[in-house]
């Protein structure tokens, strides 16, 4: 097992202790379980989708839990109906599964849907205004002023 040492960057950055410390126990907790198979795509500046490879699983087995920071989506495994049947051989897996994703601040699921074997979670990064860079006058001059955003000018363009 390689592990990873923040140490050089850490003397030098103030506030991203939270940062390295879940970089450290990402490495440290892959257990190498890649069940289910996922993917994660970012689909514009702040969109993304994670989707899972589910097959199998019906939208009651499947349990979608978003906190601060956190995803968890779990899939509980059910008995199969058809106890009449003997099966020869068994390729479909039908284990129960917990999947955790470290979220950013401010990004949030959007919406889940389950449909031809693969969930897919949009989630979607709504930083306040609060939050949002904004122009210091010095000397006393005027009052704060809220620094231009390239996205925002480019929505008032196509809405012109």
């Amino acid at each position: 097992m390689s592990r990873l040492d923040f140490t050089p960057y850490r003397r030098s950055t103030v506030g991203f202790d939270r940062l390295f410390d879940l970089l450290e126990s990402q490495a440290r907790s892959n257990s190498g379980d890649n069940y289910p198979p996922f993917n994660i795509a970012k689909r514009g500046e702040d969109n993304y989708r994670i989707t899972l490879a589910v097959a199998g699983f019906r939208p009651q087995d499947i349990d979608i839990t978003a906190q601060a920071n956190l995803l968890v989506v779990q899939g509980k495994k059910r008995e199969d109906t058809d106890e009449e049947a003997e099966l020869l051989h068994v390729g479909i897996a039908n284990r129960g599964f917990e999947r955790r994703f470290e979220l950013a601040d401010y990004v949030r699921v959007e919406n889940a849907d389950l449909a031809d074997g693969l969930l897919v979670i949009d989630l979607v990064r709504e930083v306040p205004d609060a939050m949002k860079p904004k122009k210091i006058a010095v000397n006393g001059g005027p009052t704060l002023t809220a620094v231009p955003d390239e996205k925002d000018d480019e929505r008032a363009a196509d809405a012109a």
